[in-house]
């Protein structure tokens, strides 16, 4: 089973390219992956039928005792039977209903295959910590595939609505998963169980575990969104909202109903919700013109009915429901597909608009009416006799005197005829000749998409015959529930699944259902129940629409009252706010420790004047770039303290960093007046003078008094050594970095490239990719990695040598050529050239020598960073796509994803994330060599920075020249 879902993990990553193969036919792959999923439960099925259950486990976080453990009993059998089977001919069909088309594509049939996955975990996992996790993870991929028609508004809101509702209850679901682990001392499912607690801790948990299967599960007050979920192709409609993603709702209430239906919260929210979740879709199903929405809301309906009958907790109920379970995933994907054919084929789901299809489409017709039958309760089909066995366990708890039963059972015979009415009017709105609309011309679609919607039905007919087989595999899961609720008679005899019963109380319910559906669907028909206006004056939808606006209108509110454009306000507000919150604990102090010298080094002595007089300066400078120089000065003096104090490491850093941050200034300041004038000036001097005083006194104090604060050894002591014996390496703050809080440079690697990203959407007009390519749109010649042969200076500019050139001296740079004579500096050029390549090599080396020397992948990543800095300076922005010819998103993303899997390899062998090992050997030419894996981690972070430096100057430097550029010729034309 853990090897299964490894496949359905690993295999989706391959689906883009089988579709850019294949086509469509590579669903083909995701059906036999599916399929395989599918034979391996049946294979199991007798096992698990004769009592055994199959368990497979991998701790995954010891220290949390939270494993990925595989459990196959009898219901989770069922669902794996469900997601698999359903989903392996839903994706069959995606075969013929993708045919020709290619557009997004690949990624529609990866998250469709990885929802399969995340499906199949979340039914067979004994962690309910991990199911909570399959559970949020099925609410992502369904809104990737409910918006897979994304330029469509109604995709894109639709898809965020299901996301918003399921996501929200998984969240609420979260807590009571929290209290019950920590209530139980364990996060296993069936240890849970076994242990049936209860009190008050317990049943807050249920009711926060039932808002989120209720919302998975569509039912009242979130049954909205699966209406709206309808924008989604038809297939993720067969499969995730009949068949997978809105049965992990009612998988999570028959897994808790034998053990939990007695507690006093159970049964007012599932039986009364359910019950008025039954009535309120299978009404609104007949009000419905869209026969996909008449099979949403029908769904609605059907889902409320699973809920009351799985919900009640008894063991007839509790057979019968995951009867009608079954039987629902098998006639509703089928009803679904059947759509999708009619949509595919006409390019029409609307009622008005189809007349005489039975006709034309027989084998459609009776596929339909055998999947009609088995949802209104039919003899001789599965959905018959899983309808007859509800109605006798919900008879049998009212008949007893159980109040709930009692309200199940009125509310399920009623909802069973509106059942019966909007079923009838799906075979009628679909296939049925009406009066006054010209008959349907109909194109007959290819034999294999036929396939799965008649497979689907003819497995529903059969299931009827095959009830008493039905009944043995089913029981054992029954025999989990009480024979009756507590404190209520238990029936005389236990319920059995059969075709026919005979002539029992049941048979004439479900009888009277029928012809009471048959009567309302024609008065509904007579009267136009369709054309009417909406029965309510405010819906669920509404309500969500408004909590929606409510939400912006907040977020305006807020953002005005706190955003006032205005920078001082904010870092004023930031700086008040620090005075006074560190200013009230200094003095509520009782008492202050302080342990100062006058200087450790001499060079602090010489260092700090130059450093304090920088800062002076700095807030006296007029000019912009003299004050930037001047706060960098600051900055140059922190490098020598550092150098002369044994931290050659910060040193190193500190002085690349200043470097790459004076030139980001200094390209941002060529777009502003050298000068700043009288509209710059301070507003409230005398407050600003005040608040920066009260700040320097602040931080001041907090040096003072950190200095005498330690009271403990401190944990820095031991790094050297777990430098060396855990890290293997011998510089303490590169293994710091990379092994010891490489979690914390991780996070440091996520702030950098959302910083990169959202500089590069402020300055960027359309996109980096788009200006990469302008940047060498135009050159004289392509780019250099187009020719091997060097370019050499002509009459006619740079050009690759041949034997009619062999004495031209060699271009030195290429975007050199492109900058006005005024711009060019032959001796930066010259330089540039002799010192580009050396100082890669630099890099490189203090990437792979930061183990054991100074250096690492920040600094390394920084000095390459330094040298496209020179090729941009000396060369333009053309000479910038010269030397960088890649997009700095890539850049970013690869070393993003290079860090990640140095955290996620690890846990394949059985070792906690980041896990670092070491490799030490003899090779030919090289001798002895050491390797440590967190090397691959710094690579990564190499790799981040170089695409942190090149989106700087790319953004604020090449793509601003671009618009300063484009800005002066408007001016010319002018």
């Amino acid at each position: 089973m853990l090897l299964i879902l490894a496949l359905f993990c690993l295999t989706p990553l391959l689906m883009p390219v089988l579709v850019r193969w294949m086509g469509a036919r590579a669903f083909y792959v995701s059906a036999l992956i599916t399929a395989g999923a599918f034979a391996h439960a049946v294979v199991l099925g007798p096992e698990v039928i004769a009592g055994g259950i199959p368990f497979e486990t991998y701790h995954w976080i010891p220290t949390l005792d939270i494993q990925i453990s595989m459990r196959m009993d009898v219901l989770g059998w069922i669902m794996t039977l469900v997601v698999t089977g359903v989903g392996a001919l839903v994706m069959l069909y995606c075969r013929w209903y993708f045919r020709g088309k290619t557009e997004g594509l690949g990624q529609f049939s990866a998250v469709l295959l990885a929802f399969a996955g995340a499906m199949y975990g979340l039914v067979l996992t004994d962690d309910i910590v991990v199911l909570v996790m399959f559970w949020e993870i099925t609410s992502v991929l369904s809104y990737l595939l409910i918006g897979y028609y994304h330029r469509r508004a109604g995709s894109r809101r639709s898809a965020l609505q299901a996301l918003l509702v399921t996501t929200l209850g998984g969240l609420v679901m979260l807590i009571g998963v929290v209290l019950i682990v920590v209530d139980t001392g364990t996060s296993s499912l069936s240890t849970i169980l076994s242990l049936a607690p209860a009190g008050p801790v317990i049943d807050a948990a249920l009711v926060l575990l039932l808002v989120g299967a209720l919302s998975k599960s569509a039912i009242f007050p979130f049954h909205f969104w699966l209406p709206g979920a309808m924008a989604a192709p038809t297939p993720v409609s067969a499969y995730l909202h009949a068949a997978a993603m809105v049965k992990a709702g009612i998988y999570l209430i028959a897994r808790l109903a034998p053990v939990f239906a007695d507690a006093p919260v159970w049964r007012p929210l599932v039986i009364g919700l359910g019950v008025f979740t039954m009535l309120l879709g299978g009404f609104q199903a007949l009000r419905e013109r869209d026969l996909k929405r008449i099979l949403a809301f029908g769904t609605v309906s059907q889902l409320g009915f699973l809920t009351v009958v799985l919900g009640l907790g008894t063991r007839d109920a509790a057979l019968a429901g995951l009867a009608l379970l079954l039987a629902h995933a098998l006639f509703k994907s089928c009803l679904f597909l059947v759509v999708g054919v009619i949509d595919r084929q006409l390019s029409t789901r609307d009622v008005d608009e189809l007349s005489g299809l039975w006709r034309q489409a027989p084998t459609l017709a009776i596929t339909s009416a055998v999947a009609i039958a088995s949802m209104a309760g039919v003899i001789p089909t599965l959905g018959f006799v899983a309808k007859e066995g509800a109605l006798t366990a919900l008879l049998d708890a009212a008949t007893a005197g159980d109040a709930w039963g009692l309200v199940a059972l009125i509310g399920v015979v009623l909802g069973s005829a509106l059942t019966a009415a909007y079923g009838l009017r799906f075979l009628w709105g679909a296939f049925a000749t009406k009066r006054g609309v010209a008959p349907t011309a109909w194109p007959d679609p290819p034999l294999g998409f036929l396939s799965a919607p008649v497979a689907l039905a003819a497995l529903t007919l059969a299931g009827g015959f095959a009830a008493p087989w039905l009944d043995v595999a089913l029981t054992p899961y029954a025999d989990t529930a009480p024979a009756a609720p507590a404190g209520v008679a238990a029936p005389e005899y236990a319920y059995h699944l059969a075709l026919w019963h005979g002539l029992e109380p049941a048979l004439f319910l479900s009888l009277g259902t029928l012809i009471v559906g048959a009567v309302v669907f024609w008065l509904a028909l007579r009267v136009g129940f369709d054309r009417r206006t909406r029965a309510l004056p405010v819906t669920a939808a509404d309500i969500y629409n408004m909590a929606l606006r409510t939400v912006d209108r907040l977020s305006v509110i807020t953002t005005t009252f706190t955003q006032r454009g205005s920078l001082p306000i904010y870092v004023g507000t930031i700086f008040v706010v620090l005075v006074a919150a560190e200013g009230t604990v200094i003095l509520a102090s009782p008492t202050w420790r302080a342990q100062l010298e006058a200087w450790q080094s001499p060079w602090q002595l010489l260092v700090a004047p130059v450093m304090i007089a920088a800062g002076i300066f700095a807030v006296r400078a007029r000019k912009r770039f003299s004050g930037v120089v001047l706060v960098s000065g600051t900055g140059l003096g922190m490098v020598v303290l550092f150098a002369t104090s044994g931290a050659p490491d910060l040193a190193l850093t500190q002085v690349l960093i200043e470097t790459v941050t004076l030139v980001a200034f200094a390209l941002v300041l060529r777009r502003l007046p050298a000068r700043m004038g009288d509209h710059n000036a301070s507003v409230a001097p005398i407050f600003r003078g005040v608040l920066a005083l009260a700040v320097g006194a602040t931080m001041a104090m907090i040096a003072i008094i950190a200095t005498g604060a330690r009271i403990h050894v401190p944990i820095s002591e031991p790094w050297p050594e777990l430098a060396y014996e855990i890290g293997y390496g011998q510089n303490v703050v590169n293994v710091a970095l990379v092994d010891i809080r490489g979690w914390d440079t991780m996070g440091e690697l996520s702030v950098l490239i959302l910083a990169a990203t959202g500089v590069a959407s402020l300055v960027f007009v359309t996109n980096r990719s788009d200006n990469l390519q302008s940047l060498t749109s135009g050159l004289p010649v392509a780019p250099r990695r187009r020719s091997r042969r060097p370019l050499v200076e002509t009459v006619d500019g740079p050009r690759p040598q041949t034997g009619a050139t062999p004495t031209q001296p060699r271009t030195w740079l290429l975007g050199g050529q492109r900058l006005r004579p005024e711009s060019r500096s032959l001796i930066l050029e010259v330089v540039v050239r002799v010192l580009f390549h050396s100082i890669i090599v630099v890099s490189i080396d203090l990437l792979f020598a930061g183990h054991n020397l100074p250096g690492g992948g920040f600094a390394g990543g920084l000095v390459a960073g330094m040298a496209l800095v020179m090729r941009y300076v000396a060369g333009g922005r053309y000479e910038l796509g010269v030397a960088a010819p890649t997009d700095a998103g890539m850049l970013l993303g690869v070393g993003m994803t290079i860090a990640v899997s140095c955290a996620i390899v690890p846990l394949f062998f059985g070792a906690a994330p980041l896990t670092s090992t070491y490799w030490e050997g003899e090779l030919p030419l090289l001798g002895h060599v050491e390797f440590v894996t967190t090397t691959i981690f710094d690579v990564g972070v190499y790799l981040v920075v170089i695409g942190l430096v090149l989106d700087v100057l790319r953004s604020l430097g090449a793509e601003v020249d671009r618009q300063a550029q484009s800005a002066r010729r408007q001016e010319v034309s002018v």
